[in-house]
């Protein structure tokens, strides 16, 4: 099977010459690429807040997690809504495979991420088990998601910000 490098891939050459330029940045940096860091920053936070409540049994963890928690999903729904309509309205984001997967990944994450700040908003005491399963499980997500970001940005050129000269 031809690797996606050696351009011997016909799909990837029908879109290969495609535009990748970010339809959604300021002063030529694309805003999804900035806004990320919020959410998956707050979401590894949540889960270690969550083990610290689980090592010390202070409630001022909870407190804390519900923060976070929030933080993470607020940010996640920011940087989703820029990254959904990056995907929509630049062809050469759209016609990737690795990009759907990264979309579909970031979807699932948010989605997690507001279940957990929910649970921890209405049933704080449930923390353990339920909060420590959807922070884990959201740092799963978030490692997903991250890869096939990744996976734009170095194997696709995505989200890269190049100079003239170069």
């Amino acid at each position: 099977m031809a690797s996606e490098s050696d351009g011997s891939n016909p799909v990837e050459k029908l879109i290969q010459h495609q535009d990748v330029t970010s339809a959604v940045a300021v002063a030529g940096h694309p805003l999804h690429a900035m806004s990320v860091h919020f959410p998956i920053a707050l979401t590894f936070a949540t889960l270690g807040i969550d083990i610290f409540y689980w090592w010390t049994g202070d409630p001022f963890w909870v407190r804390v997690g519900i923060w976070s928690a929030g933080g993470a999903f607020a940010a996640g729904v920011v940087a989703g809504l820029v990254g959904t309509a990056e995907l929509l309205l630049v062809a050469g984001i759209r016609g990737r495979v690795a990009s759907w997967a990264h979309g579909v990944a970031a979807m699932t994450l948010i989605a997690v991420m507001g279940l957990n700040w929910g649970v921890r908003l209405n049933y704080p005491e449930s923390v353990l088990p339920h909060g420590l399963f959807l922070s884990a499980l959201a740092a799963a997500l978030a490692g997903l998601a991250g890869w096939h970001g990744g996976k734009l940005i170095f194997h696709h050129g995505i989200g890269l910000m190049v100079s003239a000269k170069d």
